[in-house]
């Protein structure tokens, strides 16, 4: 498990390929190696890893198999590209966001970035079958850091994230751009509420339920208003 608090900014310092496998050498912040174990996990851009060689306190090897390469941005970088890294929880430790499992559910796009006195606005383009688990408030997961959403816009298909300085100076997002590949984690018990909800609505309106969309939306409302309001009540 992680937090989601991102420990710092790591380097890929070599790629080799043998067949369906990629092994990456990251170079990591003076000593964050330290104490680290063949065998163990670390997120890398959201992307929970396993260690297989170490190179003293500051490096290590990962081998990435093709699925992951596949579904994740891992199989677009590069020697020298910038990755966010941290290291697995330990028993006790302060959740400082909110619990991530590194597994990469969907790569999304930077859609736009707004530059503000003291904030840095990114908003993620974001599949529309993946809108139904986002909502303003609620946590997200990008490139392994965890964040609020600030604004969800269902008719366009996008979401916002706000950073402060201190996320831009330990974090790889201020070197993205416009058009720039994301991993995404959404938040998962988000994931069972919504999931639910919408199964006892199917179960229980049945061929009815497209009917209810369309009368909702005609007053603008969607049933994703009503799974947000179920979500936040199951919350409490």
């Amino acid at each position: 498990m992680f937090t989601g608090i991102v420990q710092g900014v790591a380097r890929i310092a070599e790629i080799s390929d043998k067949t369906g496998l990629r092994t990456f050498n990251i170079a990591f912040p003076e000593g964050f190696c330290k104490d680290l174990e063949i065998g163990a996990s670390v997120a890398v851009d959201g992307v929970c890893l396993t260690v297989t060689q170490l190179h003293g306190d500051d490096a290590a090897d990962f081998d990435v198999m093709q699925q992951s390469l596949n579904i994740t941005t891992l199989g677009k970088y590069k020697v020298d590209s910038n990755i966010n890294v941290e290291r697995a929880a330990k028993d006790g430790a302060e959740i400082g966001g909110h619990p991530l499992s590194g597994h990469v559910d969907f790569t999304a796009h930077l859609g736009a970035i707004r530059e503000l006195e003291n904030n840095y606005v990114l908003r993620i383009q974001v599949p529309p079958e993946w809108l139904r688990y986002i909502f303003a408030k609620g946590y997200i997961a990008i490139n392994g850091a965890s964040l609020t959403v600030a604004e969800v816009n269902r008719e366009e298909n996008w979401f916002e994230v706000w950073l402060i300085p201190e996320t831009l100076r330990m974090t790889v997002f201020a070197e993205k751009t416009v058009g720039s590949a994301l991993n995404i984690e959404i938040e998962r018990s988000t994931q069972v509420i919504v999931d639910t909800v919408r199964n006892m609505l199917s179960e229980t309106l049945g061929p009815l339920l497209p009917a209810l969309d369309a009368l909702l939306k005609q007053q603008g409302i969607s049933s994703d208003n009503l799974l947000s309001a179920a979500n936040s009540v199951l919350k409490k």
